[in-house]
């Protein structure tokens, strides 16, 4: 125990000496001052990377020579920048984080985002078509909280651009594959994955174990229940759940959350019921129902249901995979 206790305050005495250093330099026949910025001494910080005002660079972290950090942003110890890439002000790197890739392309991170403990961000994607000579990239927003373990992959073709959003909360262990397309405060919970090409909208909201087939497109305020398997679109304001994916009505929860008035959600409630559970035996189709509403004086005219129907239309679109199934009702 006495010699534990030594070697414990030997090394204790040993870290104190370690002081960080601050520095200024001149890199790419541009002149950058890093005031007031710390990086401890056993990090590696290529000579040609950009470090804005106030930046702090934990112990065993790596800086690539391609990399621009802005003001104040922070590498927790044992995180990694690689290749061509750009972080905004105040972005926030935990323990094991790794953003960008040495692969041709670019990642592009704005302001105000926390990469959490061990998430993979703006790597190469797992596309088979993928070629290692092509520019790839991943451009993400502001004020993005993407947790534990999350991997978010660039773009599969230099064509093509991985984008997420402004605002978005990400929980651990998520999956947002290449050339996918998020929008704005949308809330993926615990192991969502998302495949290729998909597209959420804003204020989309996830369960847990949550999957989502390549080429998908979630509406806006729609919420996906637990362990959903889905292979077709969510419409706008809706909610589905199950294996494979049906529609379970509208998002009411999260559409009166949202600051959508009663006499809103009345008139989507009503929209809703006369193209999904239409108990008229005289309208047969699924074409006759929507276009029976887009003609109804009271409804046509409420901006939240021609989104809602527009949403609808988009998604039987040539290249698109048309609107999760749904039950049918009938008078009986």
């Amino acid at each position: 125990m006495l010699i534990k206790l030594g070697t414990r305050s030997s090394l204790s005495s040993s870290l104190r000496i370690i002081q960080p250093r601050f520095f200024s330099y001149v890199a790419d026949e541009e002149k950058v001052y890093a005031s007031k910025s710390v990086i401890h001494p056993s990090a590696i910080v290529h000579p040609n990377a950009v470090l804005g005002e106030g930046v702090s660079i934990g112990p065993f972290c790596s800086i690539s020579s391609s990399a621009k950090l802005g003001k104040g942003c922070q590498l927790y110890p044992g995180s990694h920048i690689f290749g061509n890439t750009k972080l905004g002000d105040n972005c926030m790197l935990m323990t094991g984080a790794v953003v960008g890739d040495d692969y041709p392309g670019r990642t592009v991170i704005g302001s105000n985002n926390i990469i959490g403990y061990h998430a993979v961000i703006g790597v190469k994607c797992q596309d088979l078509k993928y070629k290692p000579e092509d520019e790839c990239f991943l451009e993400v927003g502001h004020n993005n909280d993407i947790r534990e373990h999350t991997s978010i992959h660039r773009s599969s073709k230099s064509t093509d651009t991985t984008v997420v959003g402004d605002g978005n909360l990400i929980m651990g262990a998520c999956h947002i594959a290449h050339d996918c397309k998020i929008g704005n405060n949308n809330i993926f919970a615990n192991n969502t994955l998302l495949a290729g090409h998909v597209e959420v909208e804003d204020y989309v909201h996830t369960a847990g174990a949550t999957v989502i087939h390549q080429f998908c497109h979630l509406g806006s305020f729609s919420f996906l229940g637990g362990g959903s398997v889905v292979s077709q679109d969510v419409p706008k304001y809706m909610m589905v759940a199950g294996d494979r994916a049906e529609l379970r009505g509208l998002n009411l929860v999260g559409l009166t959350r949202r600051g959508f008035s009663i006499e809103e959600i009345r008139n989507l409630k009503t929209a809703y019921r006369k193209i999904f559970m239409c108990t008229d035996t005289t309208i047969g189709s699924f074409e006759e129902r929507i276009a029976q509403v887009e003609q109804h004086e009271g409804l046509i005219h409420v901006p939240a249901v021609r989104a809602m129907l527009q949403s609808i239309r988009g998604s039987f679109a040539e290249d698109r995979r048309g609107i999760c199934k749904y039950r049918c009702w009938n008078g009986s």
